[in-house]
């Protein structure tokens, strides 16, 4: 039987989103309360208001997020094929924070992983492990230069994810992952977690976004798939 490793973090009011993004707000819409005069029976039902970014908890960037163009997709016009497929993961861990990941070290770091060609790629940066529920998290993390975003198009990495903010470095004024991402139509995943249990390991990824029309990304329930 295959085992399924959730890569999903927890969507509650006061996590920790990236400056400048919508704030998550939860609220109690409907009590069993209030609705149980309504019906007859003992029937009753609750349900909660959820207000947050299309880029808040895990998720994925549409390219309209990426790209100015108007004929850029948004994530409802992006093909479901973009969002799954075989993949491993690499481990970037010792990298501090502030540090850049350079393509020497996701090549030192890919060594005996069986990367191949339209793989999805996830990074383990421990950003996760070491700073999730804290402050911090939001912006002490690594990001790739320049050098390691190319290396990723250089191996045929069709979607790649961090378990961080952002693959870009939060002292960087130039986001060149982003910028790669918009020149190329690449996306990517950020946000997610548990990805030491997948280090050096082949899976099948599937992080299907949510049919928000217009949306510059989505919230995801991001999982890999581990066959027995």
């Amino acid at each position: 039987m295959a085992q399924i490793i959730d890569l999903s973090q927890e969507i509650f009011q006061g996590m920790g989103v990236y400056p400048g993004h919508l704030k998550t707000v939860i609220w109690e819409h409907a009590s069993h309360e209030e609705t149980r005069s309504r019906f007859e029976g003992g029937f009753s039902f609750q349900s909660w208001g959820i207000m947050l970014c299309d880029h808040g908890p895990t998720h994925v960037d549409a390219i309209s997020h990426l790209d100015p163009r108007p004929e850029a997709p948004t994530i409802d016009r992006m093909p479901l094929e973009t969002f799954f497929g075989p993949g491993t993961c690499i481990d970037v861990s010792h990298k501090v924070p502030h540090s850049y990941i350079t393509a020497d070290d996701l090549t030192a770091a890919s060594e005996g992983a069986d990367l191949q060609p339209g793989d999805v790629l996830l990074l383990y940066t421990a950003t996760y492990d070491r700073y999730y529920g804290k402050p911090e998290y939001t912006n002490q993390y690594p990001g790739l230069d320049e050098s390691g975003a190319s290396w990723l198009l250089e191996r045929g990495v069709k979607i790649f994810g961090v378990d961080s903010p952002s693959p870009d470095n939060p002292i960087s004024r130039t986001y060149p992952v982003h910028m790669m991402c918009r020149e190329r139509g690449m996306t990517h995943y950020e946000n997610l977690c548990n990805l030491d249990q997948l280090v050096g390991r082949r899976f099948t990824f599937l992080g299907l976004p949510l049919r928000i029309r217009g949306g510059t990304g989505s919230p995801v329930r991001a999982v890999a798939i581990l066959d027995a």
